[in-house]
């Protein structure tokens, strides 16, 4: 035995975690007499390992008399780094990794830890004060448990957010990083004592009214968490582009579960997952609700004669030429489906089986890319063949609009330089230019069709939360399409998203999309063998349906997300090779 581990015998042994890339097996350590008691579960170590000393995770610590190991043979801790996530969080970690097909619960971990070492937590700061004003139908929903509270585009969240603060130290979840930035401002005057992770870690470990953040935050300590809210639980920035592609609304609802404290979802158009595992929503009444909504102006083209490529229409015209309005123009076109239209009859051309847009293949046959229906290039209507693609691009928008607009216009994608003046008074650009700017008169989706239409599943929900978004930067948002009766326009122009959840909830249920089934796609180096084991029921115990996404990667469809889970990480990968796994792939 050598001298370190005689030293130490008496003690405890540490499971330790790696913090090293690809590196999923734990090892055992001993904790030398100096650290002992400094040591936790979830503290921050440097270890020894293979010739090289890297960090790594207290993962579990037991006694030595109970070790089924050489105790001889360990090696000791060698130092011991700070603060890191509880036993709680690291439990959470462990769901995390099948509900999401992580065979490795590094990526959690990370995000779970502070940016910096804490050595130590400091003493709790939380206030004494009775929050107000607070909101007595969110005070209610947290006194039944939790759910959903559905709050036009236009709300003031302060007071919702302030009933949670009520009930006890609250977990505060933003999308955006400057509205974090202006909450916390907001709850501070309040006299609210708040800790912005992650750079307040420490504070939040030690106890504060309010830890905030953006999605990262779900993962954030939070002493003696009584409630977890969850801000516009239907925005997309909340989920992790990257694998594991966790979604922060379901790790705060599962950390809240598994805490016993209430969890709260806001949002002006709730998720079908969302109202489907609470069973409802809680909402203002009708008419309040209506007035929190922008003024949606529905312009029709579906009358137009001829079929013209042009967006350029007079309601456009008109406000772009009065210059005391300042308009932003969108058209989010990169990245997404077709939209065809028949030359002969003006028909938009849509699947007949699941009602998205269709593209025109190498083949010359209709495609969707929602559930891969393929037919002759013919319109349904009228049997023409001829289409119109009604898609410009932004550069060539911009040129049209200057025409039009007698007046400099701005153009802004994702990719455009973020010093780009965004004060012009005419805008024209993708998605991204909703959220790098910060107010109009109008916002006017130039081909909204694209978005309604898209072969994605949530195309429905996706393109009303760009209605919610620019409704929150004018009071008037101008929406120019060829289906001028779709749920979606309807929901907008009424303030009543059940519209919209209505039309998704019975087309789910047939198709058995989320959130009545499960979906991944699987794709990269090894993809192949990693799906042949699912497909041939080599791993997992349900019904794992398998197909494609039309870009050579594979679409797994199963009952729960467990049991997709399960047999994802189940499933063995070749050394050297790079599977992609996206759980809940939020553009298929």
């Amino acid at each position: 035995m050598t001298a370190p581990a005689r030293a130490v015998a008496a003690g405890r042994i540490a499971r330790i975690l790696p913090n090293v890339a690809g590196l999923d097996k734990r090892f055992d350590y001993l904790i030398p007499p100096d650290l002992d008691g400094l040591i936790t579960v979830g503290s921050i170590v440097r270890i020894e390992l293979h010739g090289r000393r890297v960090g790594g995770w207290v993962i579990s610590i037991h006694d030595v008399a109970d070790a089924s190991v050489d105790v001889g043979s360990l090696r000791p801790i060698a130092k011991l780094t700070g603060r890191g996530p509880n036993a709680e969080l690291i439990d959470l970690a462990d769901w995390a990794c099948v509900r999401w097909a992580s065979v490795r619960p590094r990526p959690f971990l990370v995000t779970a830890s502070p940016p910096r070492a804490v050595p130590s937590i400091p003493a709790p700061r939380r206030s004494a004060i009775s929050p107000a004003p607070t909101s007595p139908a969110t005070t209610r929903l947290i006194a039944s448990g939790g759910g959903v509270l559905r709050l036009p585009p236009r709300s003031d969240l302060l007071p919702a957010v302030l009933s949670a603060v009520a009930h006890g130290p609250t977990l505060l979840v933003v999308p955006g990083q400057d509205a974090v930035a202006l909450m916390a401002t907001r709850l501070r005057r309040a006299n609210v004592s708040v800790a912005v992770v992650p750079d307040a870690w420490a504070a939040a470990a030690g106890g504060v009214d309010v830890v905030i953040g953006t999605r990262s935050a779900a993962w954030a300590p939070c002493a003696g968490l009584a409630c977890g809210v969850v801000i516009d639980e239907h925005d997309e920035r909340l989920q992790e582009e990257r694998a594991p592609t966790w979604h922060a609304r379901d790790v705060v609802e599962e950390r809240c579960r598994r805490a016993g404290v209430p969890c709260v979802l806001t949002s002006p158009i709730p998720t079908l997952n969302a109202i489907e595992w609470y069973g409802g929503v809680v909402h203002p009444p009708r008419s309040r609700e209506r007035a929190g909504w922008p003024a949606v102006t529905i312009v029709d083209r579906s009358d137009e004669e001829p079929w013209r490529r042009s967006l350029m229409t007079s309601a456009l015209i008109e406000r772009l030429r009065d210059h005391d309005r300042r308009v932003i123009c969108i058209s989010n076109i990169t990245g997404r489906a077709r939209v065809l239209a028949c030359r002969s009859c003006r028909s938009l051309i849509r699947c007949e089986t699941c009602d998205a847009a269709v593209g025109l293949s190498d083949e010359r046959r209709l495609v969707c890319r929602r559930c891969h229906t393929e037919r002759p290039a013919v319109c349904q209507s009228c049997g023409a063949a001829a289409f119109a693609n009604l898609r410009p691009g932004v550069t060539r928008l911009r040129e049209e609009l200057e025409g039009a607009a007698g007046r400099p216009v701005a153009a802004i994608t994702a990719a455009s330089d973020p010093m780009i003046d965004l004060r012009a008074d005419v805008v024209v650009g993708t998605e991204a230019a909703l959220h790098r700017s910060s107010g109009a008169d109008v916002v006017a989706f130039l081909e909204f069709d694209s978005e309604m239409l898209a072969p994605r599943f949530r195309a429905s929900e996706q393109s009303l939360a760009l209605i919610v978004r620019a409704g929150r930067l004018a009071p008037e948002v101008l929406v120019q399409t060829f289906v001028p009766d779709h749920p979606v326009l309807l929901a907008a122009r009424t303030g009543d998203p059940d519209v919209v959840v209505e039309a998704e909830r019975g087309r789910r249920r047939r198709l058995r999309l989320p959130p009545y089934g499960a979906l991944a796609l699987v794709s990269g180096t090894g993809a192949d063998v990693v799906v042949e084991q699912i497909a041939s029921g080599t791993v997992g115990t349900g019904a794992i349906e398998v197909g494609g996404d039309g870009s050579g990667a594979h679409l797994l469809r199963a009952d729960d997300w467990i049991s997709l889970g399960l047999a994802l990480n189940a499933a063995g990968r070749a050394p050297g090779t790079r599977v992609r796994v996206e759980v809940d792939p939020g553009r298929v």
